[in-house]
């Protein structure tokens, strides 16, 4: 039988987002600590992709601000608005989005291989591209060389790169669509636009993406 501690965390770490919001809005603090844990990561990362190479330094201060939004608002929270994981992205998209305009990131950028192999953000773009049906995918390695592993670090930097190159609604839509699964209609709620806008930017940042990682879906091809 659980002692009555671990019964309750038990219980929370069973309760969906929104339920969770709902229990910590009433009080429950240990709720929120369940909350928190479950998308720390995911909402760290968006922030610092959205935000970039540049603004690199900004992404714990915009990271935390979105906690102190979603712990300021949690009494407005309604699951009738929005899922909690959408509205906690609206609030983290909207802060980042707020600080590029400040900053006037809007200036051309052109890519380079970054620091850290980004490794998660190239295997993202592979199965998009797979998705689509791009032949470049086709190719699996059992069990990588070094020299494929060396490859794909690079392409995984490279990656990064292009990412930051994309005007920044573009990058929004790729990144919360093909890293964090959201629906077209979730993002729709979270850009605060409507669909033919949201598969607009993914369609051009895709096509973007494809030209920026030319030279890596070459070798792809040769090796397929």
């Amino acid at each position: 039988m659980l002692e009555p501690d671990a019964a309750i965390a038990a219980l929370h770490e069973a309760m969906p987002d929104d339920q969770l919001m709902l229990a910590y809005a009433d009080g429950d603090r240990a709720a929120f600590d369940v909350l928190y844990g479950r998308h720390e990561g995911a909402l760290y990362r968006f922030v610092r992709r959205l935000l970039g190479v540049r603004l690199a330094a900004e992404v714990d201060e915009v990271y935390q601000e979105t906690w102190f939004r979603i712990v300021a608002a949690r009494e407005s929270f309604s699951p009738q608005g929005a899922s909690w994981r959408t509205w906690a992205f609206t609030i983290a998209h909207n802060l980042a989005m707020d600080r590029l305009r400040v900053t006037g990131r809007e200036v051309a950028f052109y890519a380079h291989d970054e620091e850290g192999d980004g490794a998660d953000a190239v295997r993202m773009f592979r199965q998009r591209l797979s998705r689509d049906g791009d032949s470049t995918t086709a190719h699996q390695a059992a069990a990588p060389s070094a020299e494929e592993v060396a490859f794909w670090r690079a392409a995984g930097r490279r990656l990064l790169a292009c990412l930051d190159e994309l005007p920044h609604e573009q990058r929004a839509a790729f990144l919360l669509h093909n890293e964090e699964g959201f629906t077209v209609e979730a993002m729709a709620r979270t850009l605060e636009v409507n669909f033919e806008t949201v598969r607009s930017r993914l369609r051009y940042g895709l096509k973007k993406l494809r030209s920026c990682m030319e030279r890596y879906l070459q070798v792809l091809e040769r090796r397929a």
